[in-house]
């Protein structure tokens, strides 16, 4: 009797080495957890279905349209038919002058464009948050007022004030013997960019002077006890905080200027120097509506947007790895 009752009492070495019961989750942590995931799923559901909409479809339907192409058999009188030609329409955007020289071109604007704005608006939302500015809240107006002109009419009105005999500036400019073609060979660039500039300096001024407001005043007050002056204080202590915001911005008027259209449209009905494929937006637009091939421009949209997601990409990786202290790479 008693060898048969310890044999069935188990020792303490094998109640310690037999695993413990799982304790089972309690019912009201799994409904809060299912209740979570259905919030996050239906706040989620909105941008997924304008994701979907608005650029997986469209892109999937360049994709399918870049591997298709119109072709009359019979020497051109017979009926037109959707052939498949491959990667034949990618051959001829990458090889044609035209839209290379569009890719040419919209480099030497963002060269020129992209340090400009940056730089422009961070210099003025230092000013606004440095107190310089009297009436911020009047100049932070007068700053994003162009960025609410739509910029088909923006262009009208630079269009007006750079053709010659009917602008104003040209005019005053003439009566003291300085003669600019606003709209020549070395000039056009530049007035693109200023129209750039003008219509949207302001709204990234505004986006830069947000930032600014949320770096915290005890930082500041602490380097003007250290004896910083308000010009090392701005390039030493503001920048570096707003550096999210900076990136931002840069990486969005890059994606931007690479889809440079509107301006150099419509400034091309007074310019000879702005052919009908001056940028690759509108080379698209020509191939499409002009030449009624829609391989070819559903092709060079394709290759405009590996181009944007490339450099989007590289600018990110930049500045992630810039962020990254060199002990940690």
């Amino acid at each position: 009797m008693t060898a048969t009752t310890r044999s069935r009492v188990p020792t303490g070495a094998a109640r310690a080495a037999s695993p413990a019961p799982p304790t089972p989750e309690p019912r009201a942590r799994r409904a809060a957890r299912r209740r979570r995931l259905t919030a996050c799923g239906v706040l989620m559901a909105p941008f997924f279905a304008l994701l979907v909409t608005v650029f997986l479809i469209p892109v999937g339907t360049a994709v399918y349209l870049s591997f298709y192409s119109d072709d009359q058999p019979g020497l051109g009188f017979g009926p037109e038919r959707t052939v498949f030609v491959g990667l034949r329409s990618y051959a001829a955007v990458l090889t044609d002058p035209t839209f290379l020289g569009g890719l040419g071109t919209v480099a030497l604007y963002c060269l020129v464009y992209l340090p400009l704005m940056v730089v422009g608006a961070l210099a003025l939302a230092l000013l606004l948050d440095s107190g310089v500015v009297r009436l911020r809240a009047f100049a932070q107006l007068g700053l994003f007022l162009p960025h609410a002109v739509p910029g088909i009419i923006a262009a009208l009105i630079w269009l007006y004030l750079y053709t010659p005999g009917i602008s104003p500036v040209i005019e005053l400019l003439a009566r003291a013997d300085v003669t600019i073609d606003f709209l020549g060979i070395h000039t056009v660039v530049p007035s693109i960019v200023n129209i750039a500039l003008w219509s949207n300096l302001g709204y990234n001024t505004v986006v830069f002077y947000a930032a600014l407001q949320a770096v915290p005043r005890e930082v500041i007050e602490a380097c003007v006890v250290d004896g910083a002056g308000p010009v090392r204080t701005a390039l030493q202590v503001k920048t570096p905080l707003v550096r999210a915001s900076v990136v931002m911005v840069a990486i969005f008027t890059l994606i931007w200027a690479l889809q440079l259209f509107t301006e150099p449209m419509l400034l091309s009905q007074s310019s000879p120097m702005i052919s009908s494929r001056f940028s690759p937006s509108m080379y698209i637009y020509d191939a499409a509506f002009t030449r009624n091939n829609y391989g070819l421009a559903a092709a060079a949209s394709v290759v405009l947007l590996v181009c944007t997601v490339a450099l989007s990409y590289g600018v990110t990786r930049f500045t992630s790895r810039a962020d990254v202290p060199e002990e940690a790479r």
